[in-house]
């Protein structure tokens, strides 16, 4: 029932937070440190890209607005 508070109880409910979080703690790191694609066999090596903010905004192209 709702209201039973046998002895153990608490305990047995603090085992059981402490296992869930546990169980969330181990997924996170997995999750975290496991890749997330697949490598595919002779891929290029991630590279930088480079990005570059043009000198003059009215220069864009296609006009003023």
């Amino acid at each position: 029932m709702a209201g039973d508070t046998g002895p153990g109880t608490a305990g047995r409910e603090l085992f059981l937070v402490l296992a869930v979080a546990v169980v969330g703690l181990l997924l996170a790191v997995v999750a975290a440190f496991t890749p997330w694609h697949a490598a595919v066999v002779g891929s290029a090596p991630a590279g930088l890209v480079e990005m570059h903010v043009p000198d003059d905004p009215g220069s864009a192209p296609g006009g003023s607005h």
